[in-house]
């Protein structure tokens, strides 16, 4: 008996006293980030700003990887049941707090991940054909109002945050508009420029130029702050639509079980990346994304609260989760 005690006591020991090796050793191979988009996208774009700095902060190469396909649920279900090391990472976004909404997952998205920080804010922004008589999204719900019916709003498909904000504003304000999805953002853009859907919620990299050029009205963006690029267009806060003011965030994931030191590890390489000019000029440039970063625990709020957002919204919409074929 007394025998086993010490055993016990002596692996527990080895045990406490190997844990902090872990993140003292790690990396000791390349890290892998999965984005569940393919090449070109928003996610790509932003996996791809902070890869380098990333690598440049971890002494080793973070690769890219893109595996796309059923919304980005095969990226992010590869990630769920990766080996929980801290070697393969999973870039979430927006519409990671969609999927459950969408479709039967292969992974539970809140017990099957740790979060690792946030990393970036993208804004999206509500526009209009130039021919629609409004100015102001008050004039645009008032419009609505007064002709039931008639106003239609483009998404880049079903369940996308353009068909949930859309939902948003129907059920908030009362109005009777109706859904009219795309097969990508691309589509419904030119829909709204052309005036054939009368208003959309766009990612500012596919419109910003569309916007400097005329050819759609822009008359709110998501976020705490105005766009740079965009001064006189108020948030949708400032507009007074604030449930409407959801950005594309951008958060790093790890599979559950990962080291918790592990996780301080890479926080602190994030952080250190975000913070380089370099890194900042890349992610605010052809991404147009804004650099943000916080506590694991900061993030794991964020993903859960915006997962039960998205998912209160799609209910309400009358949207299911969907089989998907394995």
């Amino acid at each position: 008996m007394h025998r086993k005690t010490f055993l016990a006591a002596l692996a527990a020991t080895a045990f406490c006293l190997s844990a902090p090796a872990v993140a003292q050793g790690f990396p000791s191979r390349p890290v892998t980030l999965v984005s569940p988009f393919p090449a070109g996208s928003g996610s790509d774009l932003t996996a791809r700003a902070v890869s380098q700095g990333l690598s440049d902060a971890l002494g080793q190469p973070v690769i890219v990887d893109n595996r796309p396909g059923a919304g980005g649920s095969i990226g992010a279900q590869s990630v769920a049941r990766a080996k929980p090391d801290g070697y393969t990472l999973f870039l979430a976004s927006l519409s990671f707090s969609v999927l459950p909404s969408l479709m039967e997952l292969g992974f539970d998205p809140v017990k099957d991940f740790e979060a690792v920080t946030l990393m970036g804010l993208q804004s999206l922004v509500f526009v209009v054909p130039p021919s629609l008589p409004v100015n102001s999204m008050a004039e645009l719900a008032a419009l609505a109002k007064s002709t039931p019916g008639k106003l239609n709003y483009a998404s880049a498909g079903i369940g996308s945050i353009g068909h949930l904000t859309g939902e948003l504003l129907k059920n908030e304000r009362s109005l009777d508009i109706v859904h009219v999805p795309f097969k990508g953002t691309p589509e419904a853009l030119t829909a709204i420029m052309t005036g054939e859907v009368q208003m959309g919620l766009i990612a500012m990299p596919a419109v910003e130029a569309q916007i400097k050029a005329g050819k759609v009205k822009a008359l709110g963006v998501t976020g705490s702050r105005r766009e740079r690029s965009l001064p006189d267009v108020p948030t949708m806060a400032e507009a007074g639509f604030p449930s409407m003011g959801d950005s594309v965030w951008y958060a790093v994931l790890a599979p559950s079980g990962t080291p918790k030191d592990v996780i301080a590890r890479l926080n602190a390489a994030f952080r250190e990346t975000l913070a380089k000019p370099a890194t900042i000029e890349r992610l605010e440039g052809p991404a147009k994304t804004s650099p943000t970063v916080s506590s694991p625990q900061e993030a794991t709020d964020y993903v859960r609260a915006q997962l039960a957002k998205w998912s209160g919204v799609a209910a309400k919409a009358g949207l299911q989760p969907q089989r998907t074929t394995k």
